[in-house]
């Protein structure tokens, strides 16, 4: 199948700067590697079911969102066990332990993915049901 994307020009330089650098031998090998690793990376999660331990980093634009998130944290506070955060400029690194039912730390994942200031979500289930 054949599909397009748009890419700002500085990732997709990074991307095809990492890909030579591994030896792949196409762009396109190495996008199907990268949406492999990104289904894989939210299987477990997905498919979890009772109780999960996991750990939640994320990256975002502190004035564009943080009210914003600590409304989502105190929505969560059931399975947010704990926080930490870090400052890097206007740029902030934040990680939320937590444990609880599966489900809910599933939509609290979901619901940091709605914030366009917020960059990143990385999921470590550590422990599950």
């Amino acid at each position: 199948m054949r599909t397009s994307l748009n890419v700002p020009d500085e990732v997709l330089a990074e991307f095809d700067a990492t890909w030579q650098a591994e030896g792949l031998d196409s762009r396109s090998r190495a996008v199907r590697e990268a949406m492999a690793e990104y289904v894989e990376s939210h299987a477990q999660l997905e498919s979890a079911d009772g109780n999960v331990v996991a750990v939640l980093a994320y990256d975002y634009e502190h004035d564009a969102v943080i009210h914003d998130l600590h409304h989502v944290q105190h929505d969560f506070e059931e399975v947010i066990t704990a926080t930490n955060h870090v400052h890097r400029g206007e740029w902030c690194l934040e990680t939320a332990f937590c444990n609880g039912p599966a489900e809910q730390v599933r939509e609290l994942v979901y619901r940091l993915r709605d914030f366009d200031a917020v960059a990143r979500v990385k999921v470590m289930v550590l422990q599950s049901d």
